[in-house]
């Protein structure tokens, strides 16, 4: 048995896509790389399409409560660079809806204007087996969801130095 080498791309249904787009590109830093009527292809690195969005052909909204995809999530490589996407995003009027660190990872969730959720996050651990044995360890039992915390209060602390470490650190070791 083989696994897939890496997540490809998602598609999102819509009614608009232009708007759709627009907002994924300015979340992701992404472009719009085809556009025809009925598609639109976007990347965010060397990737020919990372997402797309589909016209659904009419304008009544998916049903919120229905089953499908909770969230889609992108990984950023440090806690800088996700920190400096939500002040340009809260910056541009884009907020989360909820920020919390899962223990493993830090996670900023958006809504983009149709209503999906997007998670922008860092991992917590260098080492992805540390993240497993989080999970599997006393602090996730009692609370596997994780801690909410205040983004701007997150910026200033990087700010000001507060060692990474220290900051995307949930619960004591």
């Amino acid at each position: 048995m083989s696994a897939p080498a890496k997540l490809a791309h998602f598609v999102l249904r819509t009614s608009d896509i232009e708007r759709l787009a627009a907002w994924y590109c300015t979340v992701l830093e992404a472009k719009v790389v085809h556009r025809n009527k009925a598609i639109a292809f976007a990347t965010f690195d060397d990737e020919h399409h990372r997402i797309a969005f589909l016209d659904r052909g009419f304008d009544k909204d998916p049903d919120p409560e229905s089953n499908g995809v909770d969230h889609v999530a992108f990984t950023y490589e440090s806690l800088g660079d996700l920190l400096s996407t939500y002040v340009r995003l809260r910056d541009e009027g884009i907020m989360p809806e909820r920020t919390i660190n899962h223990g493993m990872t830090t996670s900023m969730y958006y809504k983009d204007p149709d209503g999906n959720r997007i998670e922008l996050q860092i991992e917590n651990f260098d080492d992805p087996q540390d993240g497993v044995e989080f999970m599997n360890g006393p602090i996730f039992e009692q609370n596997p969801i994780g801690v909410l915390f205040d983004a701007d209060e997150l910026v200033d602390r990087f700010e000001a130095g507060v060692p990474v470490s220290e900051l995307v650190q949930q619960g004591e070791s």
